[in-house]
Order: C-alpha cells, then structure tokens, then sequence
C-alpha cells in the first residue's frame, strides 16, 4: 500500500522532470517551480500537495498517467521503480499494472548525464553518514 508520504515523494519526483498534476476533472494544471528548499520541501510545492489532496480540485491525476492521485492513496496501489528510469510509479498492488510509465513520453529520459531528480536531503546527516564511511575505511 502506498503511504501518502510515497505520493507525495512519487509527485515531486516527477515535478522536477516538468510533469503536471492535472486538476479540476482536467481543467487546470499543477506545476511548482520549486520543489525543493534545502533539506525540506518547498512552501510552493506544499500548497500544490495541499489543493491536489483537497476534494474541491476534483479528479486530479499525474500528467500521462490515468490513475487519480485518490486512487493512488487506497489499499490497491503501490510505489515501485520503474524498469527503465529507476523514477517512482504507481503499481496495483493486485491485478495488472498500469501500461506505461510516465517517463514514456519525457524526450531524452532517461538521461545519466543530468542529476536524477531527489527528496530533500539533510545535509548534515549526509555528511555525517559520509564521514562515518570514511573512518570505517582508514581503521
């Protein structure tokens, strides 16, 4: 089953390749221009997050998707890599998966010259888990 976090994180992911939340039954788009502010998620994306989980925004669904991002938050879905991109998507977890990945219709993806879109990181942690790797290799 796919947390909400999962959603949240399978959203972000694909606002940094320019995908969109399309919303409104299909009458509007999604699209923050920043996604991530350090090691948190941006106020621009939270506010989108916010409107795309609300039940005025209607039907709201990731661009070249057709599953609802409701949908996505039931029992039914979860969030597994995809096999070309390594990128989250959205798979049943019972019956057959859905036909195609959104990174089908993204030109030049997947793409190991540019950085791979991320979650926020904790720059401090990393640092640290960095610097615990390199004292375990010198003893």
């Amino acid at each position: 089953m796919a947390t909400k976090q999962e959603v949240r994180a399978y959203l972000a992911y694909w606002f940094q390749l320019g995908k969109k939340v399309i919303t409104s039954n299909g009458k509007a788009s999604i699209l923050p221009q920043e996604v991530l502010n350090g090691d948190r998620y941006s106020e621009e994306f939270e506010e989108c997050w916010q409107k795309i989980i609300s039940p005025e925004s209607g039907d709201c669904y990731l661009e070249g998707t057709s599953e609802t991002i409701a949908e996505l938050l039931t029992p039914a879905w979860d969030m597994l890599p995809c096999s070309r991109c390594s990128m989250p998507v959205a798979a049943r977890n019972v019956g057959m998966p859905a036909l195609l990945c959104p990174c089908n219709d993204l030109p030049n993806w997947p793409n190991s010259e540019l950085p791979a879109p991320r979650e926020p990181i904790k720059t401090q942690e990393q640092l640290k888990a960095i610097r615990d790797r390199l004292l375990n290799n010198i003893t």
